[in-house]
């Protein structure tokens, strides 16, 4: 198993170049098959998640060019697909579901497996089965009992759907399968992530009529047909933030280009309050953790624009050193901080009690054995390991390769003091 080793490391400084998202080139890849003409998508991140993506294309029929070296991919599915999505393609990644639309739409069926992902709870798609009911689609629900979403549809037709919570992947499905809907879609109490401002403007360079993206209410008009366009990729805003959380816990001096501030507000906003200068200029967004006394503070995740549930794990790495206790509340997964263990075997000394982490804070951490227990978790064990004396070990690090293109070289550009081992 590869694992990193973290040694603690002087304050990072230097520029690092931040790559496409993750969480939006997904959605755009399965969205590029509601079209036969091909999709060319640029400032693509070269992550595993984007390469089983690539394979799941694959496997339903499309022809897919990936060159993630120059951080591009071209779909292209003429003629019949696969209806069926490949259980072992499913299981490593919860991305899987967001095809659902696009296969309803072309095929008039889907059949996919409850998908896989980080284990940071329930992470239920019952609100993407009930957007897709109330535009015409017909779930068989004795498979649904046995984990198999079985949809099939006829000529969809528009609806208004209210979401109980503003799921991003039910927002992301309903939008696919309504742009080429009959009739008139609405979706209430969407999801507001700019990730989902970047697919419906992938969806209208390829001639869909959405409205309202990146508000709590969007309008999808349905059109007869789609076109193959051109998209850049938006900046990872969780990527961003993890090296900004990373500048401030080294007290270091770093340049972050290719980024857009104004998706990070609420990040901005608490690592001010902790004592963090943050700048912006034409280069990007100067983050500098060697002006003030790192302090604690208090952060809730929510929903955008609130603090992301994405960026609680690495910013309580933060709190373990910050002067002062902090109090961090998870709103969002149930069972996202399983990190806690991990930093406690460091010296953190965080309690937890159901969704509420207290964290003592002033710790100095020590180097351990450690797991990274998910995507986002195994980010901040790393920048813990930056801060903690001796050495601190990280596995299962194919989590980490999921979600953060050249995490190891960009660190080590930084002046970071880690190092890959594959066995």
């Amino acid at each position: 198993m590869a694992k990193f080793l973290v040694q603690k490391s002087g304050p990072l400084k230097g520029k690092v170049k931040i790559s496409g998202s993750k969480n939006a080139v997904l959605p755009i890849m399965a969205a590029a098959l509601l079209t036969e003409e091909k999709c060319e998508i640029k400032d693509v991140p070269a992550l595993r998640d984007v390469e089983v993506m690539c394979q799941l294309l694959e496997s339903l029929g499309a022809r897919v060019e990936s060159d993630l070296d120059h951080n591009r991919v071209t779909v292209v599915s003429e003629g019949s697909l696969h209806f069926e999505a490949p259980f072992d393609l499913v299981k490593m990644m919860r991305a899987s579901v967001l095809v659902l639309g696009a296969l309803l739409i072309r095929t008039g069926r889907a059949v996919i497996h409850l998908p896989g992902g980080c284990a940071i709870g329930k992470r239920p798609v019952e609100l993407h089965l009930k957007g897709l009911k109330a535009i015409g689609v017909s779930i068989d629900e004795h498979q649904l009992t046995r984990g198999i979403i079985d949809a099939t549809a006829g000529k969809l037709r528009g609806n208004t759907v209210y979401l109980d919570f503003p799921s991003v992947g039910a927002t992301e499905v309903i939008m696919m399968a309504a742009a080429l809907a009959e009739g008139t879609t609405v979706i209430e109490n969407a999801a507001q992530e700019p990730e989902i401002v970047d697919l419906a403007n992938f969806l209208n360079k390829m001639g869909a009529r959405i409205k309202g993206a990146g508000t709590d209410t969007i309008k999808i008009e349905g059109v007869e047909k789609l076109k193959g366009v051109t998209h850049h990729v938006i900046p990872d805003r969780i990527e961003t933030g993890t090296f900004m959380v990373a500048a401030a816990i080294t007290r270091g001096n770093v340049l972050l280009e290719n980024v857009v501030p104004d998706h990070l507000k609420a990040v901005i906003a608490k690592l001010r309050e902790c004592g963090a200068e943050i700048t912006m200029t034409e280069e990007g967004v100067r983050v500098r953790g060697d002006k003030r006394t790192i302090v604690s503070t208090d952060i809730k995740t929510l929903p955008y624009p609130g603090f992301p549930t994405d960026l609680q794990s690495p910013f309580m790495a933060l709190l373990t050193v910050a002067k002062g206790p902090s109090v961090v509340i998870e709103t969002v997964f149930e069972n996202r901080f399983m990190h806690v263990g991990e930093f406690n075997r460091m010296g953190a000394n965080i309690k937890t009690n159901g969704n509420c982490a207290i964290i003592p804070g002033d710790k100095t951490l020590q180097g351990a054995q450690v797991v990274a227990t998910d995507l986002r978790a195994g980010a901040a064990v790393v920048l813990a390991g930056l801060v903690a004396e001796g050495t601190t070990e990280v596995s299962q690090i194919y989590h980490i390769d999921r979600g953060y293109e050249g995490f190891v070289d960009k660190l080590k550009a930084l002046g970071a003091n880690i190092m890959r081992m594959d066995e």
